[in-house]
C-alpha cells in the first residue's frame, strides 16, 4: 500500500505539460535527424531542418515548439494497492487542475484550444480544460501516467474503418495516407489500432502513439510477432508514396508506426490510424508516494546542429508595395522571404467575415485586405519582450470554403498557411491570379522570430483567432500554388513517388 498525495498527481500534472510544450521527446528528435540526412528532396530537407531548429531554439527558450498546444490526452494507471490523501478531487478532476495550471502558467502561457458545446456556441473553455482522460485500475502500489498535447491538425486526420476479418491493413494505410493530404505536419508518427470495437481500436491507436521511436532498432533485429511484421510494411508502404516532409515530396513520410492491438469478434476488424505530427509531445511518470514526478531536463547538445540557409535564388518581397502583377511571376516551389505587413484570420474570423459582406456590412473598421496576404495563424500570447508569442501556421484546407469570397470581394491576392488546398480552391486561385504560400507547420517559435510588430485590428473577443497585423521581416515560406494554377503538394508528391519506384528497380 502506498500514499499518493493529491497535490503531487495535480503538480506533476502541470509540469509535465509544462515541459512537453518545449521539449521534444530525444527519440523523435534523434528520429527526425535521421530523416534529414537520408532526405535527397530541398523543399523536404529545408522544411526538416526548420523543425530542427525550431526544436532546439524551443529547447532553449522554453517556449512552445507549436502555437497549437494541444488538447490534453491522459493515460492513467491507478495500482489498486494506492490510496490517495484527499478524495475530493476525481481524478479527471484532478487531471483538469494540472492542466489549468500549466495552461495559465504566466511564465509560458500555452494556447487555450478547448471549446465548450461542440455542436453549438463553441466557446473557448480559456483554460484548455476539460482534458481526456482515460483510466485503468492495475496490479500494484503506483500511479503511472502518459500525457500528451495532441494538436488539431493531426487530430483531425484520423481515420476509421471496419475491415472484413480478411483484409490487409497494409494495404488499408497505403491506400489512406494520401488522402490524409499534409495537414497532420508529416514527418511524423502513424498510431493504428486494431480489434476490440470501434472505439477501443481509437483508444488503442492514441495509446500507441505514448511509445518512443524505435522503428530503426526493429529493422535490425527483425521482427518477431505479427504487429512487428505489420509495422515494418507498413512503414516501408508509407514511406514509399513519397509524400514527404510537409507534403511537398520526399523519402520521408513516418519516422515509425506504431500498433497496439485487441481481441476483436469473429466478424469484425476495427481499424483507427491516428497521426502524430512535427510537434509531437508525449511524456511518462510514475508516481511511488515520495513525492511529485521528477522529469529531466534532456541536455541540449544532443540536439543536432542543423543549419538553414537562405539560397542564393530565394525571392525577397516588400509586402507594402507589392501588387497582384508581381506575384505572377512567382513560381510553385521558390522559396520567397517576406517583409512588410500582413493580416490575420483563421475559422472564426473567416466566418465572422463573411457573415459581415453577406449582410452588406462590408467590412470592419481598420480591415483593408487590398493587395494583401492573410495568414492563417492562432498565435501564443507573447510574455516578456516577445512581440508574440509562437505563431505558427494552421491547416489551410479549413478555409477552403471561404476563398471565392476572400479572393473576389476583398482585394487579397495571397494567402499563407500550412498544408494543401482543395482542387475548387487551386482552381479559385488560378482564376484570381492569386498565390497561396506555404509556412512550415512545427516551427512556430522559429517563425515568430521574422514578427517584429503585432497587434489586434478586428474580432478582439476571439482571443488568438482575432484578425491581427503583424510586420514581419524575411519570413520563410514556399509558393506553394502559384498564380498558374501549379500545385506543389501534387506535382511533389507524384514526383517523388516514381523517383522511389526508379531507385527501387535499379536496387532490385
Amino acid at each position: 500500500m502506498s500514499t499518493i498525495r493529491q497535490q503531487d498527481f495535480i503538480d506533476s500534472i502541470e509540469d509535465a505539460l509544462q515541459y512537453i510544450s518545449f521539449y521534444h521527446p530525444l527519440d523523435f528528435v534523434q528520429a527526425l535527424e535521421k530523416a534529414y540526412e537520408k532526405e535527397e528532396s530541398k523543399a523536404a530537407k529545408d522544411a526538416i531542418a526548420q523543425i530542427l531548429i525550431n526544436s532546439r531554439m524551443s529547447a532553449e527558450g522554453k517556449r512552445p515548439l507549436c502555437q497549437d498546444t494541444g488538447i490534453v490526452t491522459c493515460f492513467v494507471k491507478v495500482g489498486m494497492d494506492v490510496k490517495w490523501d484527499k478524495t475530493d478531487l476525481t481524478v479527471q478532476q484532478m487531471v483538469d487542475e494540472g492542466t489549468r495550471r500549466a495552461y495559465m502558467n504566466p511564465d509560458n502561457p500555452l494556447r487555450a484550444s478547448i471549446v465548450a458545446d461542440p455542436a453549438g456556441s463553441r466557446k473557448n473553455t480559456k483554460d484548455n480544460t476539460p482534458s481526456v482522460v482515460h483510466i485503468d485500475l492495475v496490479p500494484g502500489a503506483e500511479v503511472e501516467v502518459m500525457i500528451a498535447a495532441k494538436g488539431g491538425g493531426s487530430e483531425n486526420k484520423t481515420k476509421m474503418v471496419m475491415l472484413n476479418p480478411s483484409d490487409d491493413v497494409a494495404e488499408w494505410v497505403e491506400k489512406t495516407l494520401p488522402t490524409m493530404g499534409a495537414g497532420w505536419c508529416p514527418p511524423g508518427m502513424l498510431g493504428i489500432g486494431i480489434g476490440g470495437t470501434a472505439e477501443k481500436a481509437a483508444v488503442l491507436a492514441k495509446e500507441s502513439l505514448m511509445d518512443p521511436v524505435d522503428i530503426h532498432e526493429l529493422m535490425e533485429r527483425g521482427a518477431e510477432t505479427a504487429e512487428e511484421k505489420l509495422r515494418l510494411e507498413i512503414f516501408e508502404r508509407a514511406n514509399k508514396l513519397g509524400i514527404g516532409a510537409q507534403g511537398l515530396g520526399g523519402l520521408t513520410t513516418v519516422v515509425d508506426v506504431k500498433i497496439k492491438t485487441a481481441p476483436t469478434h469473429a466478424a469484425s476488424k476495427p481499424v483507427v490510424m491516428i497521426p502524430n505530427c512535427a510537434a509531437t509531445r508525449h511524456v511518462h511518470f510514475t508516481l511511488d508516494g515520495s513525492g511529485p514526478a521528477d522529469l529531466k531536463a534532456p541536455k541540449l547538445e544532443d540536439w543536432p546542429e542543423v543549419t538553414w540557409e537562405v539560397g542564393e535564388d530565394t525571392r525577397r518581397v516588400n509586402l507594402d508595395t507589392l501588387t497582384k502583377a508581381d506575384i505572377q511571376e512567382w513560381k510553385m516551389g521558390e522559396t520567397v522571404l517576406l517583409s512588410g505587413k500582413i493580416l490575420t484570420g483563421r475559422d472564426a474570423a473567416h466566418k465572422r467575415l463573411q457573415e459581415m459582406m453577406n449582410s452588406g456590412q462590408g467590412l470592419p473598421e481598420g480591415v483593408d485586405f487590398t493587395n494583401k496576404f492573410i495568414y492563417y495563424v492562432g498565435p501564443v500570447d507573447a510574455v516578456g519582450d516577445e512581440v508574440v508569442g509562437p505563431a505558427g501556421p494552421t491547416t489551410s484546407t479549413r478555409m477552403d470554403k471561404f476563398t471565392d469570397l476572400m479572393l473576389e470581394k476583398t482585394g487579397l491576392i495571397g494567402m499563407i498557411g500550412k498544408a494543401e488546398r482543395g482542387p475548387a480552391t487551386v482552381e479559385s486561385i488560378k482564376q484570381n491570379k492569386a498565390v497561396y504560400l506555404m509556412a512550415v507547420g512545427g516551427a512556430a517559435y522559429l517563425v515568430a522570430k521574422a514578427i517584429k510588430k503585432s497587434r489586434v485590428v478586428a474580432f478582439e473577443d476571439l482571443g488568438m483567432e482575432a484578425i491581427y497585423e503583424f510586420e514581419v521581416e524575411d519570413m520563410p515560406v514556399t509558393v506553394a500554388v502559384d498564380s498558374n494554377g501549379e500545385n506543389a503538394h501534387t506535382q511533389g508528391p507524384a514526383i517523388w513517388k516514381a523517383r522511389i519506384e526508379e531507385l527501387d528497380s535499379k536496387l532490385s
